[in-house]
């Protein structure tokens, strides 16, 4: 482009504008750039037009066709291979899948299935095999009456991944006869052949290794990501089984994807949210599942959610495609939810469920969704995202009663589900009321960070900050505090290493800002006592080893930014429970191993069973929980942060376990480990 800015490059300055029709090209089409003409006309003519054919245009853009040239288009090839497979298992072709990650790069998917048609295509007069896999939109999916329900439609097909590929092979069983054909970057290198007679096999294998001009120098498939991929399409059909083989060699070290899976879940979506929850606690005992089958396929559909203490997600699929930025169907889905829960609500007449909405229910949900729908619509080659509208009325009718009847039928876990909602909506309420909230000091009105929930005293005496990890323990906290002289403040995730951190990390730390701010009182030199907002700042993270490493991390930027701070005594740690022991209507919580132990030794001898709950983070307690057990001065127990060695020892310890060197920190473990024997801990 030319430094006038002259879109064209041939307008002279001093000529009057040329009136002209510009139109974005089109990817097929390409045009040559000619001199221009003395009148300032520019030489275009057809022959200056360039038709790309076949797979090149998928070879010059392989992003509008897989969405990049990175590791997640890479493994999308293997996405469109295994599709096809699925789509024959969900049709009731095919009853088992071989996923095989050879040594040398390829990867092989197989299925039972009717295998790719071979006999000459009328039109093309080539085998329907080659045309399949050289042609843009061609496939057997556009035909309902070849596929009630398929993935393929809207997709790119197995002939990018062939465009794509540096080598690809297919071996079709057909008939009793076994077939092949190679190609390379889209081209055949070979006919059709006809390798002879085969006896209790039938389906389709495709072998392919991806195209280094494409996606680089080095590419390569990651075990890892092809194993979760492998094992989530079986999950969500219970009619198929997955052979997962992978060559032990590529396997990292500190990788746990194993050599040899086979996948096989008649359970479906159910089994896959219990695994993925493992043991994380559950706001009701049972998982919300079901399905709905239709004849033919279209319209059916399973679910399956609950509601735990984490962050919210919901994993959905259409004909199997993994719909990553969501679409209609989760509309559908969190509508139904939603309407069914505030249904519940007038039944029962609890009024404050009038301020849920969908994003209430669903901030705290683990969901899986899969519906099947004759000729889908996505937005995008790659198939994110699902754009059927009917997609929304079809997952409304067949959730809508089994929800209210889950509920009617379960009223204890349903009003515990309730509460739950609406304390995430009594929230979300208080967090816009106080996004924007300030407090005057003597000299100066504050502007604080907006995820802090300040206490409504204006005096520092008496009032504390409590600093805790994330959304879903601030969540509670904010529920269990006194509003009168408490604050609560969730920091996101682990915090910066100040020790380790130069000053351009330090400075550009939100969560280290967000602290500062909240404080008031500055840091190192800028440090002013008579400014801190709060008389106790207590750190509260979960009772376990993460818990202990954020505090760690906490206390290291207390000493080294505002150390006057903790001379002054007004930095603690809360003692949050490890453990709830329940035996009848008694209840104990015990902070460690050591403490449940005495507990059960010393209160807990009577008959009767003992039950023993594990709290897996703060976020998962409920109010009332965390308030009797942490928050409430008139119970809790609070251990007060003090510097009580020399100050040259204290920046000695400081600097060895937290700093930049291993060595150092190494060193001070083997030093100070008197309490590890040599066969638990090899030092």
């Amino acid at each position: 482009m030319d430094d006038n800015n002259d879109l064209f490059g041939t307008m002279d300055k001093q000529s009057q504008p040329v009136r002209a029709t510009a139109r974005p090209a089109d990817p097929l089409v390409q045009a040559a750039k000619r001199p221009a003409s003395r009148d300032g006309s520019e030489s275009y003519s057809a022959a200056d037009i360039e038709v790309l054919e076949g797979l090149e245009p998928v070879r010059r853009r392989p992003g509008m066709y897989i969405g990049g040239t990175d590791d997640k288009a890479m493994h999308h090839l293997f996405a469109e291979v295994i599709d096809n497979s699925m789509d024959e298992a969900v049709a009731g072709h095919a009853t088992f899948i071989d996923v095989e990650l050879s040594a040398d790069g390829y990867l092989a998917v197989t299925d039972n299935g009717r295998g790719i048609p071979v006999d000459p295509h009328p039109k093309f007069k080539k085998p329907a095999l080659e045309v399949i896999m050289t042609t843009l939109h061609s496939g057997g999916k556009f035909d309902s009456k070849v596929y009630e329900t398929s993935g393929g439609l809207h997709g790119v097909g197995v002939s990018v991944v062939n465009a794509l590929s540096d080598h690809l092979e297919v071996e079709v069983a057909r008939g009793r006869q076994l077939y092949r054909q190679r190609f390379s970057r889209g081209v055949p290198v070979t006919g059709l052949e006809q390798l002879g007679e085969v006896h209790n096999r039938r389906g389709t294998r495709i072998r392919f290794h991806p195209d280094e001009q494409i996606f680089g120098k080095g590419a390569a498939f990651e075990p890892a990501r092809l194993y979760r991929m492998t094992r989530s399409k079986a999950y969500l059909f219970g009619g198929v089984e997955i052979r997962w083989t992978c060559d032990p060699s590529l396997i990292k070290e500190k990788d746990t994807t194993p050599a040899k899976a086979e996948f096989h879940f008649p359970g479906g979506l159910k089994d896959y949210l219990k695994a993925s929850l493992g043991d994380e606690f559950q706001v009701t005992r049972e998982i919300f599942a079901g399905k709905s089958d239709r004849q033919g396929g279209h319209g059916s559909l399973e679910w399956a959610v609950t509601w735990f203490g984490g962050d919210g997600f919901l994993n959905s699929y259409c004909n199997t495609i993994p719909t990553g930025e969501g679409g209609t169907h989760e509309a559908g889905f969190r509508n139904v939810l939603t309407r069914g829960l505030r249904a519940y609500a007038d039944l029962v007449g609890n009024k404050r469920a009038s301020i849920v909405t969908s994003e209430d229910v669903m901030i705290s949900a683990a969901g899986m969704l899969s519906v099947f729908i004759r000729e889908p619509e996505f937005v995008g080659q790659t198939k994110d995202r699902l754009a059927t509208i009917e997609a929304i009325r079809i997952v409304e009718t067949a959730i809508r009663d089994p929800f209210d009847h889950w509920l009617a039928d379960n009223p204890q876990e349903a009003s515990k589900l309730l509460e739950w909602v609406i304390a995430r909506a009594d929230e979300r309420v208080r967090r816009r009321q106080e996004k924007e909230v300030s407090r005057k000091s003597a000299v100066r009105k504050l502007r604080l960070p907006g995820k802090l929930a300040d206490c409504t005293q204006n005096a520092a005496a008496g009032a504390e900050l409590f600093i805790v990890e994330g959304d879903s323990a601030g969540g509670s906290a904010k529920q269990a505090r006194d509003r009168a002289s408490q604050a609560v403040l969730p920091l996101r995730g682990k915090i910066l290493n100040v020790a380790s951190a130069g000053n351009d990390k330090l400075a550009g730390n939100q969560q280290i800002s967000d602290l500062i701010q909240a404080l008031g009182c500055g840091t190192r030199s800028k440090y002013r006592d008579q400014d801190l907002r709060y008389d106790r700042v207590i750190i509260m993270t979960d009772a376990d080893v993460d818990g202990a490493h954020i505090a760690s991390l906490l206390i290291t930027f207390f000493y080294q930014e505002m150390p006057s701070l903790v001379r002054g005594g007004h930095l603690y740690l809360a003692v949050p429970p490890l453990y709830s022991i329940r035996q009848g209507g008694k209840v104990a919580y015990a902070r460690d191993d050591a403490h449940k132990d005495e507990l059960l030794r010393t209160e807990f001898t009577g008959r009767g069973k003992v039950e023993i709950g594990r709290f897996k983070g703060l976020g998962e307690m409920m109010a009332a929980q965390l308030k009797e057990t942490t928050m409430d001065p008139r119970k809790r127990t609070l251990l007060r942060v003090d510097v009580i060695e020399a100050e040259a020892a204290t920046k000695d310890a400081v600097d060895a376990l937290m700093g930049t060197k291993p060595e150092a920190r190494f060193r001070f473990i083997q030093e100070r480990a008197e309490f590890a024997e040599t066969e638990v801990l090899d030092i």
